[in-house]
């Protein structure tokens, strides 16, 4: 009887080691696995980066930029924008000669050429002409068709009135999509201004600068803000007095059809008229 209680007893004693030892293995092997799947996660994360010069502060149209406005961050290799610039020496050559803030920057953002100007250049309006394009100030008032909702690099459709062929008055559409730049030759974008400017610029070919200045001669230019996704592009529009009114042009009376016939009456020769026949 005691040697069968010693039997069981290590029976059990066997079991339970055997089951502790398969815990044990258990374990190792699921913590093998996990260190295993964080070294493959880890290198999954792992992000190729490309140092880009972005604001320290907040940085407004017309300052200076100075290499306390600037630092180095570690950018994601596959998201850096377009004109970065990667090395202050390249951003700020000649701190005696500092570029200007074209545009309005937020803390952390990255710098990019198109927002500042070369390299002792004032923030003017030839800084932010689109190259190939030239500037030119139209005269408003109001009755220009604007009002104090507009903003540089808002778009516009520019329209001509005038004296037609025919001495009617005629509103024609010269040109199309026109870029605002400077409003009261101030380029500023963050700018809030109230009521009419007296002059807008807007920057165009320059042929169509040549259009324009014909049409500012010889009439009125008045001006339709164009929508922030609009990309339609008008027809040619001309509209007179009469098309306004509806009124279709008669057509031309044709002259009654005259027949004669010639005849001598001693020495001079006449034209008599005579019924016409078919």
């Amino acid at each position: 009887m005691r040697a069968l209680q010693i039997g069981i007893l290590g029976i059990g004693l066997g079991l339970a080691g055997f089951g502790v030892y398969m815990a044990q293995n258990y374990v190792s092997q699921t913590q093998a696995a996990i260190a295993a799947a964080q070294a493959r996660g880890a290198d999954q994360v792992s992000i190729q980066t490309v140092p880009v010069l972005v604001a320290t502060r907040q940085l407004r149209y017309g300052e200076p930029i100075g290499p306390d406005a600037v630092q180095v961050v570690d950018w994601p290799a596959a998201a850096v924008p377009q004109g970065v610039f990667q090395d202050i020496n390249v951003l700020i050559p000649d701190p005696s000669r500092p570029r200007i803030a074209l545009r309005a920057m937020e803390p952390m953002e990255p710098l990019l050429d198109l927002k500042v100007s070369d390299p002792g250049q004032a923030a003017g309006i030839a800084a932010i002409l689109t190259p190939g394009l030239r500037a030119f100030t139209i005269r408003v008032d109001q009755n220009s068709g604007i009002s104090g909702t507009l903003r540089p690099s808002n778009t516009v459709d520019i329209y001509w009135t005038g004296r037609g062929a025919e001495n009617g008055e005629v509103t024609r559409l010269l040109s199309s999509g026109v870029r605002i730049i400077a409003l009261d030759e101030n380029a500023d974008q963050d700018r809030n201004f109230q009521g009419v400017p007296r002059s807008i610029t807007v920057e165009a070919t320059p042929e169509t600068v040549a259009t324009l200045a014909q049409g500012q001669s010889t009439g009125r230019l008045s001006l339709s803000l164009v929508g922030l996704d609009d990309d339609s592009t008008p027809t040619q529009i001309q509209v007179d007095g009469r098309s306004l009114l509806g009124i279709e042009e008669a057509p031309a009376l044709q002259a009654p059809e005259r027949c004669t016939v010639r005849t001598r009456r001693g020495s001079e020769v006449v034209m008599i008229e005579i019924p016409c026949t078919n």
